[in-house]
């Protein structure tokens, strides 16, 4: 019997076929992972492949932040100082993040002064801050991380072992990578409230954080107008990811991850992975007229 999915298959198995087979050719790369919230697979397409994580990595940043408040570790309300230097997780050495190429004008304004660390979780996944990423990471630590990661079933692919633009670390082979799949399963644990993590004390304000998100160019674009999205987006030149839980009107919710490693500016690459959550959509509900959904409409 024909899969539904036979279409989008072949879409993106054309996808990473080279433009100019006469030019030197890129590594290419894209995954898509949609399951339910008990992490059961319904389609994937090189789900377990390894993308560079871009933002996705402050998905279970944040979620380790909650545990470690719950757990009376942390608190949301404590001042965190502000600062745009960092120590290398490498050899305890200085960098400095670029302000412009961070989209949080607000925390990057308080540098010298202080947020608390509900501001920076907030900035973090809304913004897809980079400073307040590593002020967090220094606040909560990789080992929490980690230790999310491994509650939910992640494999060892998906690895987060450094803050952002920490270039030592990085030629030395230390990055964070994600699959897909795993994060299906993180962002699954989310809309099941996984007991493990923290349940609902943890996980409802992170998912109410991250249906907050102001990025919503790429997998929620893509389904229907005024679908409930929770998600959180990565992106940098030549790499672009989301990973959603929707949450139909009148339907059991789902997760869908799509990770893009491909030669593709960021607009474009927006428009490709929203036309991949529609063309999911479209294979999921056959009979539905999805006409209004184009992708010129999109672009």
């Amino acid at each position: 019997m024909r899969s539904p999915f036979s279409d989008l298959d072949s879409r993106l198995d054309r996808a990473v076929v080279p433009r100019d087979p006469s030019a030197q050719p890129q590594p290419a790369t894209v995954s898509v992972w949609l399951g339910d919230l008990q992490g059961r697979s319904r389609y994937e397409h090189d789900a377990l492949a390894p993308h560079y994580a871009a933002s996705t990595m402050k998905l279970p940043l944040v979620i380790a932040a909650f545990r470690r408040v719950v757990r009376g570790e942390l608190d949301l309300d404590a001042p965190v100082a502000v600062t745009g230097t960092f120590a290398s997780v490498l050899d305890g050495s200085t960098f400095a993040l670029d302000e412009s190429e961070d989209q949080d004008p607000q925390t990057w304004a308080a540098v010298g002064g202080t947020r608390t660390l509900g501001e920076l979780a907030e900035q973090a996944i809304t913004h897809s801050s980079n400073i307040a990423t590593n002020l967090l990471v220094d606040v909560v630590g990789l080992d929490e991380v980690a230790e999310v990661l491994r509650i939910v079933g992640c494999s060892p692919a998906t690895v987060v072992g450094r803050g952002i633009e920490d270039a030592v670390a990085r030629h030395a082979g230390i990055t964070n990578t994600v699959t897909a799949a795993d994060l299906g399963l993180v962002m699954a644990a989310v809309g099941r409230r996984e007991p493990a993590l923290g349940g609902d004390e943890v996980l409802t304000p992170v998912e109410e954080m991250l249906a907050r998100q102001v990025h919503v160019d790429q997998v929620p674009a893509g389904l229907p107008p005024g679908t409930a999205t929770a998600s959180k987006s990565g992106w940098i030149p030549g790499v672009s990811h989301d990973v959603a839980l929707v949450r139909p009107e009148g339907e059991e919710p789902f997760v869908i991850a799509v990770c893009t490693t491909i030669d593709l500016d960021e607009t474009e690459a927006a428009v490709f992975v929203a036309g991949i959550a529609h063309d999911v959509w479209r294979a999921e509900h056959p009979t539905e007229d999805n006409s209004e959904n184009t992708e010129e409409e999109r672009a």
